[in-house]
């Protein structure tokens, strides 16, 4: 694997940060997987796919800035990825009411079906990389990366507060 980020880690490291690389390396190896079926199963990519979800989500559509901030992308990127998939019939651009300048992203028919059939095989990647965990073992880690994430949210608004 060319980014195993874990093997930067020695010994003498800290465990938290052993598991912050590990944690690391299996995020990109997965999202790595899942680019790579997304791109040979529906000849498309991962930001495309991420623009299509938070339009299932929205089914009145999101603005452009919304969806911007939403994917943490410039306005530009997500420009470019709508009129990609405005191109190919997937999404449409609707007029805001009262807003002549607003326009709202949402999905077609056929970007609502397409949409589907990838989060179909994309729920099957993700599954199949947590198959040699065991349900116990999966609710296990979930509980536990869930105190970490508690453990940092409530830092972060501690550092808010000071």
């Amino acid at each position: 694997m060319r980014d195993d980020y874990e093997r930067r880690g020695r010994e003498d490291h800290h465990a938290s940060l052993r598991l912050w690389l590990r944690l690391f390396t299996c995020q990109q190896m997965i999202e790595q997987t899942i680019r790579s079926e997304l791109r040979t199963r529906f000849a498309t990519t991962l930001p495309r796919f991420d623009l299509l979800a938070q339009l299932e989500r929205n089914p009145a559509g999101l603005k452009m800035n919304e969806l911007s901030r939403r994917l943490m992308v410039t306005g530009g990127n997500v420009t470019a990825i709508t009129d990609q998939l405005e191109q190919e019939g997937l999404v449409e651009r609707v007029q805001v009411d009262g807003d002549r300048r607003a326009t709202r992203i949402r999905l077609t028919a056929k970007g609502a079906q397409s949409f589907r059939k990838m989060a179909r095989q994309h729920e099957q990647w993700v599954i199949q990389a947590f198959s040699s965990l065991t349900d116990t073992q999966l609710q296990q880690l979930h509980t536990l990366l869930g105190k970490v994430k508690t453990g940092l949210v409530i830092s972060d608004t501690e550092r808010q507060v000071a």
